[in-house]
């Protein structure tokens, strides 16, 4: 047991607990101050976020022995505040509650955007609000109320916080690579749209993927030839469905985009990579980061791989590590199950057409071509392919 000590809801608190105690858990739990509610647990659904010495925090993540001292603020303690007393009826007027168990943390997100958000650009608040998901509303009116509150304040010449430096959003949103509302606000104010080079995530060595896993194909001719065809950056692109370059590539770096369709969203990733190769070991690494202008999504993903032969040379083994980080509204499609089994599905495409391109197939010849990977017909797929294991489990059919 550590002891820890906090000011919640303006009260002075000490207590002993369990490194691993979350903070939402000793809320709840050891102050019954269930106005913080548990969704995900995950720090994906928003539902559960907090104050922590002013800015919004994910409580499900936060230890609380990581926050002794600070200054903690729920729902609770918020009755009184005059931002959500005002939020608190504009989401009534605005139709923007059902079950309402989203309802507290969205307006602790609100509230935050409420008092930082120089006026009431309506993109912008649906990206700052990104962080909390809704079930229920289809968010229309949560950003109407929202929209509306802004508006009324700075009409009463009640001017927004300082920023300081800092992102709107949720704490920590400055490190996420995706855009904020900051850059928004500044982009609209001058008329010059943000370009998704400038909202690309910074290329970072140090940088760490927050899902890996692991696959591998054979292709049916020998290493030193996959190796070298490795080596053709603009072959290798054609080879994967919805992929192209925007630029000409060099042996160490490519610039380029990739097509991805998911139910009616189409995203259109742009993004550079940077390229390694060990021709000793005949293995590589590729580190790339690219942003979606249309969905505010970001992603930075690693790719390491080593070609190993197999059937006595005559073929070649690649072995694939791949990790990645998926940031905005993307992100509530990108369970990490789900990711692995369209990107096997996608791998097994660009082995097909890489299989094609050794045999001397013409780029207008390879079997899987298009202009963009559909994730919706791969994710069909998918349910299909689980919902026939599922059947053949239960009863032992086919």
């Amino acid at each position: 047991m550590k002891p820890v000590s906090f000011t919640i809801n303006g009260m002075a608190v000490s207590a002993e607990v369990e490194p691993r105690t979350h903070l939402a858990d000793f809320l709840r739990e050891e102050r019954d101050l269930t106005g913080t509610h548990l969704g995900c647990e995950h720090g994906v659904c928003g539902a559960c976020t907090i104050l922590v010495d002013g800015a919004p925090v994910r409580s499900c993540l936060t230890y609380a022995v990581a926050c002794s001292g600070a200054e903690v603020t729920t729902i609770e303690g918020l009755d009184n505040d005059e931002v959500t007393a005002e939020l608190r009826e504009a989401f009534k007027r605005e139709h923007a509650l059902q079950c309402g168990y989203c309802t507290p943390g969205m307006l602790i997100s609100a509230r935050d955007l409420v008092l930082r958000a120089p006026d009431a650009d309506e993109r912008a608040i649906r990206v700052a609000m990104s962080g909390n998901l809704c079930r229920c509303t289809g968010y229309v009116g949560i950003i109407r109320a929202i929209k509306s509150v802004i508006s009324a304040r700075r009409a009463r010449a009640i001017a927004p916080v300082a920023m300081n430096g800092g992102a709107l959003g949720p704490a920590g949103s400055r490190h996420s690579g995706s855009e904020t509302v900051s850059e928004l606000m500044a982009g609209r104010a001058t008329a010059t749209p943000v370009s998704a080079k400038a909202q690309r995530p910074a290329m970072d060595r140090d940088w760490r993927p927050q899902v890996s896993f692991e696959q591998s194909f054979v292709v049916h001719y020998p290493r030193q030839q996959v190796w070298d065809f490795f080596g053709q950056v603009r072959d290798v692109a054609a080879c994967l469905p919805g992929a192209s370059l925007v630029e000409e590539p060099t042996d160490n770096h490519a610039e380029g985009k990739i097509r991805v369709k998911i139910g009616p969203i189409t995203a259109e990733f742009r993004g550079e990579a940077d390229i390694e190769r060990d021709e000793k070991t005949y293995s590589g690494k590729i580190i790339g980061a690219g942003s979606d202008v249309r969905s505010s999504s970001s992603t930075r993903g690693m790719i390491n791989y080593s070609l190993r032969p197999t059937d006595g040379g005559r073929a070649t083994e690649v072995a694939i590590t791949v990790g990645y980080t998926l940031t905005g509204m993307l992100a509530q499609f990108g369970r990490s199950g789900i990711v692995q089994d369209v990107a096997s599905r996608l791998t097994a495409a660009f082995a097909q057409n890489l299989e094609a391109r050794l045999g001397g197939k013409a780029l207008e010849d390879l079997p899987v071509s298009g202009e963009g990977l559909n994730a919706g017909s791969l994710l069909f797929a998918l349910i299909r392919d689980r919902f026939k294991a599922l059947l053949k489990r239960l009863f032992g059919t086919r």
